[in-house]
């Protein structure tokens, strides 16, 4: 291939994604490898504007396809059992664990490839994974009895599908949402890209992960035992002939199809949302919010240097919204549910909302140590006390050098 067509091919590529297309003052489209060239400093200098160019949503591989003898295939055991996981020291919850991490473990698979997860599960409850902004076929989604059954107790479930689209992305439990992801199942599933346009920009060396999240500790370990006891007695009835009649619709919750569930209503069965049935519900009072599983001060650092760039991958895995500012410097969100931006922004507090992810790259700009926090003050705090919470560091590993001394000291109390 010639070497101007090999070019023209790069930046078609690049242009299809949607990313650094820009127009120039006479109107004419500048290409995206040229824009990338050029210095971040001679970004934020100069005027510029973006072409709209929204292409499709059609996925580069059709999900439905299958492996071919010979292709690659990254496989993955994930584990679910119950440990106890410490959030601080002093607070301590049981909590549903993949591979006995909370959260689950980083997943980074190269964009195109194939996957393999063989989930086990080794509790009396149930369980799915829905691989969260990635284009998988339906069979594959996670969602008990939308997409597959739940997987039971002793069960192994294989998920297969292809790697698509790059970017940042998650992954969680579809069944029983609100008590299973506080409860820890999610973690981050990372998509390599072919050519990575960020790092092309804003060459970097290190990246961190940032999983967002919260927990009502009291909700949990009341919902944890009420459901365990509730499978347990399910799971003896499957190994009795003679109870199983016992387990009908009325007592799952589970209906062939709406109508079956409108004449189960017509017939006298209660809903277990109507507040007669149960009582009215009580919604979570979240007291603990954390950084990949931890709360301050026992979340980990960002590390940097001076005229160093790190990427920051942040996910919002949680029910809450997040606002995560830094303090000391602007930063450039680059990447948004793990598509490039147009545009980069330049911002100094960026809202993560539940569902989302946003990549950004903090420049090595201020020598010091500084706070990197959710600026909704309720998570900053630990059962209502500040400082805890949604808040770690941005510490400058050669801050000596510039002169800057700060004490060290932990703070839990104000």
């Amino acid at each position: 291939m010639a070497d101007n067509e090999k070019r023209d091919k790069d930046e078609s590529h690049l242009s299809r994604r949607g990313f650094m297309s820009l127009a120039g003052t006479s109107g004419a489209a500048i290409g995206a490898s040229m824009l990338l060239s050029r210095s971040p400093t001679a970004l934020a200098a100069e005027p510029r504007a973006t072409t709209f160019d929204p292409g499709t949503t059609t996925p580069d591989y059709p999900p439905r396809q299958l492996p071919k003898p010979g292709e690659k295939i990254h496989e993955f055991d994930i584990d679910l059992a119950i440990s106890v996981h410490e959030i601080v020291p002093g607070v301590e919850m049981h909590a549903f664990t993949y591979n006995g991490t909370y959260p689950g473990p980083e997943f980074r698979v190269p964009e195109g490839d194939w996957v393999q997860v063989n989930f086990t599960n080794r509790t009396s409850e149930l369980h799915t994974i829905h691989w969260h902004g990635v284009q998988v076929p339906c069979e594959m989604d996670g969602v008990p009895l939308g997409t597959q059954w739940p997987v039971g107790l002793g069960q192994t479930f294989k998920y297969l599908f292809r790697a698509q689209p790059a970017g940042t992305h998650f992954y969680h439990c579809h069944n029983m949402t609100t008590l299973h992801v506080q409860a820890g199942m999610f973690g981050a599933f990372i998509i390599e890209p072919k050519v990575d346009p960020v790092k092309k920009l804003f060459p970097y060396e290190r990246e961190y992960t940032l999983l967002l999240s919260e927990v009502d500790t009291h909700l949990v370990q009341t919902q944890m035992n009420d459901m365990l006891k509730m499978m347990g007695q399910m799971t003896a009835m499957n190994q009795s002939a003679k109870l199983m009649k016992e387990m009908n619709g009325r007592m799952m919750g589970w209906f062939q199809d709406k109508n079956a569930f409108l004449n189960a209503v017509k017939s006298g069965y209660i809903p277990p949302y109507v507040s007669s049935r149960v009582g009215a519900a009580k919604p979570p009072s979240f007291n603990f919010f954390m950084i990949n599983g931890k709360s301050f001060p026992m979340t980990d650092a960002l590390s940097i240097r001076s005229g160093e760039n790190i990427r920051v991958r942040l996910v919002g895995a949680g029910a809450m919204p997040h606002y995560m500012h830094l303090h000391g410097h602007d930063f450039w969100h680059v990447c948004q549910d793990g598509s490039p931006l147009a545009n980069p922004v330049k911002m100094n507090t960026i809202p993560i909302f539940p569902g989302t992810t946003s990549d950004i790259i903090i420049q090595g700009t201020n020598p010091g140590m500084w706070h990197f926090h959710d600026h909704s003050d309720l998570s900053t705090t630990n059962n209502g006390q500040f400082p805890g919470g949604m808040m770690t560091m941005l510490m400058y590993e050669d801050a000596d050098k510039y002169g800057v001394k700060v004490p060290n000291v932990i703070q839990v109390s104000s």
